[in-house]
């Protein structure tokens, strides 16, 4: 399937190597706003098209698909724009920055008779799959914690008084939408969706917030999601239940998952050696799903997004942080 990039930062380079890596997606063309840069990742890469019109880029017959990994705010203008043209999408996440723009793309993608992905890579890895199918190993559930604490270089850039996208509400950003993403993802994979959701953020004079805590509330345990872009963390994420507890790397990659026997104490490795690449999972199974016009997947896939869009709206709604599409 012959695939286009919108974006030019390093996930774009990422998710190209590993669209290669899976033998699914063959990169034909990019799109940049400067042509400089449009002509430097298509040589790189060896894409034989370039556009800096995005318009033309989306009636273009070199490609089927396209994968979006520009800043937040306009993922979903440049959906679709996509979506229109018969183009399936890849958007990176936070595939919207609300529900109903979700809604109206998956109504759009219908229409057209494409499909619409959020990438997001955790959940389609070996290790998540495992994960889920030896859930049941520690019994009755009765806590969660999942952190994803990482310090942004692009802070720095913030203290001195300039405005990254990330921490800028105008282009939908936050700690959130970038990083709890990946553990909330996670959650609602495993578990499905909460009764309750809290959000206790720290907000930045920018109206959004650099870190927060986010407690699910789920029948008969807690879930807690710690996401942070201002401090830096080594904690693993652990999965408590009656009879074992799973403990895992990071969210993602899951790059290990111990299981300890909450009587014997004993620990067993589950996990399996994943590709370093770890994008080409979702590649692999994206690529698949239009192929084969694999709709119960895809719905299922779809269901997540809406309940993870869900789940970042409320908890937006509640500390009164409002992105700029939404004023």
């Amino acid at each position: 399937m012959n695939l286009g990039t919108v974006g030019t930062g390093w996930i774009t380079a990422s998710f190209i190597e590993a669209a290669k890596l899976s033998g699914e997606l063959n990169l034909t063309a990019v799109y940049s706003r400067t042509e400089d840069k449009a002509k430097e990742l298509a040589h790189t890469y060896n894409a034989a098209h370039y556009f800096t019109d995005l318009d033309k880029m989306a009636k273009s017959s070199e490609i089927q698909a396209v994968y979006i990994a520009s800043p937040n705010s306009v993922h979903f203008e440049q959906a679709l724009t996509f979506l229109k043209n018969k183009k399936h999408v890849i958007c990176e996440k936070p595939i919207f920055s609300n529900p109903a723009e979700l809604e109206k793309a998956y109504q759009t993608a219908e229409e057209n008779g494409v499909y619409l992905f959020e990438a997001i890579r955790n959940i389609h890895t070996p290790n998540f799959r495992i994960l889920k199918e030896k859930l049941h190993m520690a019994g009755n559930l009765r806590s969660t914690i999942l952190p994803y604490i990482q310090y942004s270089s692009r802070y720095d850039s913030f203290l001195r008084g300039e405005n990254p996208n990330i921490f800028s509400s105008t282009f939908s950003g936050g700690a959130l939408v970038d990083l709890g993403v990946y553990p909330l993802y996670l959650a609602v994979g495993l578990f499905g969706e909460p009764k309750k959701v809290s959000y206790h953020p720290v907000i930045l004079s920018s109206g959004i917030d650099g870190s927060g805590t986010l407690v699910l509330e789920y029948q008969d345990f807690i879930c807690t999601i710690l996401c942070s872009k201002i401090s830096h963390s080594v904690m693993p994420c652990e999965i408590h239940g009656e009879r074992g507890t799973f403990v895992l790397g990071d969210v993602a990659p899951i790059s290990e998952i111990k299981f300890i026997d909450s009587h014997t104490k004993e620990s067993e490795i589950l996990s399996v050696n994943q590709e370093d690449k770890d994008m080409v999972y979702e590649c692999i199974n994206i690529a698949k799903i239009i192929e084969t016009k694999d709709d119960n997947q895809y719905e299922n896939l779809k269901n997540m997004s809406k309940i993870v869009l869900r789940i970042t709206e409320e908890a937006r709604k509640q500390n009164n942080i409002v992105f700029g599409v939404e004023r």
